[in-house]
């Protein structure tokens, strides 16, 4: 497949024209020039995507009631983290939709830490290709329409209404003839893929889940799969070791796709090399065939050189912190690269200028994001060893806190050791507190746990979470040597998603 080339055309001329486009692109790959043609036609009308990363609850009050309303409902059925082990179900419900999974191409990406920023990194890349893409990522930061996003934005909340509208007779049909009944994950995900059909988008980024094989996601036919680093999570459902949990996530590769592999243990490693020999899968291997060249902090985030499949890309700024989004970056840029061809067909690279733009653009919201100062806040979802590992390297490279104070809010179902300790070397003091889901780890509890790891006279106990802020802040700012503390606010996305409300940026 070749490069899209963005430079031809001003994609908001209005006297361009599909048959124009397709015109100007004969010495291109036909298929790609009228996927791309295509897509300036409709953005001639729609105008460019505006990237809105949070979306706040619709201001009309009859969508917002109504909205409310298919929430409910969905929440009624059984939840993301209960599974059965089979895809018969969404299968099912994508033939009674007539397959529209299959109406695009797309990138699946799967692993434990990272799949979000990544995901977002690529539709970024692929948009700054003039290519329209519908993006598929869980959970959520503060709204369920953050789930489904189009050309960079999650779906208006009237859109996301009207999707389930269309699907609800078709998702009782497939309720009606099986032992169970749809999940909440299962219906948001035939949710996802008839939207991405209806828009129609060019190619869907689409993250896992949970695992890979029996992931709800796992009917469509990527291209490109994409593992982010595997460790341990979800043990009691996936494995108890990387190489365990990779047996389950490898089920994202299909016959004859690319898969990129980002860094991983060994033994997830091998898991993963042997699936592709099985499929007849190519492998790109970080720290082999791309990676980053050189890194250093910038303000506002970090200016990265990358070598990817097709070559290298120096002097990208990236406004994300820490060293594992650089390592997203680079597998983002190279995932992007496989899905033009570009390292097996081709030997060239990418417009460096449109590498550069897409990047800067990215947005992560909740992953070591900043949202107050005086004190400064941080907000990063780390909900296991690994993610707090990387959030408090990250943390410690970036800011120059003289003190750092921590609200962490967890699941019960989580390695919270693990964690605690990860975060130990960088709080003075930790202020464990609880988040309003029957998920949360109780607040006494965590606690318990916090003492043990930190000691009886660094941990504060608020199980109100606007409490937990309040005396973080007030931790903070209390003494005049202390000028320089921050807080963040750390454990669960569910726990970020309330605090950033709290904190005004909903």
């Amino acid at each position: 497949m070749s490069e899209p080339r963005p430079d031809r055309h001003d994609a908001s001329d209005p006297d361009d024209t599909f048959e124009e486009i397709v015109d100007e692109a004969t010495q291109r790959d036909p298929d790609l020039a009228v996927i791309e043609a295509g897509s300036r036609t409709l953005r001639a009308h729609s105008g460019q995507p505006q990237g809105e990363a949070v979306p706040a609850r619709p201001a009309d009050p009859e969508t917002d009631k109504a909205l409310r309303a298919v929430e409910q409902e969905l929440a009624g059925r059984w939840g993301e983290t209960k599974l059965e082990p089979s895809v018969t179900r969404i299968a099912a419900l994508m033939d009674v939709l007539g397959e529209p999974q299959r109406a695009y191409p797309s990138i699946h990406i799967t692993g434990t830490n990272g799949k979000t920023s990544t995901a977002r990194m690529i539709e970024a890349l692929l948009n700054a290709f003039e290519l329209r893409t519908g993006r598929y990522t869980s959970p959520h930061v503060q709204s369920i329409t953050e789930r489904i996003s189009l050309d960079g934005s999650p779906i208006e909340a009237e859109r996301f209404i009207e999707t389930y509208e269309d699907i609800k007779p078709y998702v009782e049909m497939v309720d009606a003839q099986q032992p169970y009944r749809l999940s909440f994950f299962e219906v948001l995900t035939g949710m996802a893929y008839a939207a991405f059909a209806d828009a129609p988008v060019d190619v869907a980024v689409v993250e896992v889940g949970m695992g890979g094989t029996w992931d709800a996601t796992n009917v469509i036919d990527s291209t490109v799969a994409v593992v982010t680093p595997i460790s341990l999570d979800h043990t009691d459902r996936l494995g108890t070791t990387p190489a365990e949990i990779a047996g389950e996530k490898a089920g994202v590769i299909k016959p004859g796709a690319t898969v990129i592999l980002a860094q991983q243990p060994v033994d997830a490693a091998q898991v993963m090399l042997k699936k592709a020999v099985e499929v007849d899968a190519t492998v790109a291997r970080e720290g082999m065939e791309f990676g980053i060249v050189s890194r250093e902090v910038a303000v506002g985030g970090q200016l990265v050189t990358l070598r990817g499949l097709g070559g290298e890309y120096t002097d990208i700024f990236l406004p994300l912190y820490g060293a594992h989004q650089a390592h997203n970056a680079a597998v983002a840029l190279s995932a992007v690269e496989a899905f033009f061809g570009i390292g097996a067909e081709q030997a060239r690279s990418l417009d460096i200028d449109a590498i550069r733009k897409a990047f800067a653009s990215v947005l992560s919201p909740g992953r070591l994001e900043v949202v107050r100062s005086s004190p400064t806040v941080v907000l990063d979802a780390a909900h296991n060893p690994a993610g707090a590992k990387a959030a408090a390297d990250g943390i410690s490279e970036a800011f120059s806190f003289s003190r750092l104070i921590g609200v962490v809010g967890t699941s019960g179902d989580k390695d919270v050791r693990g964690l605690l300790e990860a975060f130990e070397p960088i709080f003075a003091e930790i202020v464990v507190t609880q988040n309003s889901t029957p998920r949360a780890m109780d607040a006494d509890e965590l606690a318990a746990i916090a003492v043990e790891v930190f000691g009886d006279d660094r941990v504060q106990v608020e199980p109100r979470l606007d409490d937990a802020l309040e005396a973080a802040i007030t931790l903070a700012e209390e003494e005049d040597e202390y000028a320089g503390a921050g807080v963040l606010v750390t454990g669960s996305v569910i726990t970020v998603g309330e605090a950033r409300l709290l904190l005004g940026r909903g």
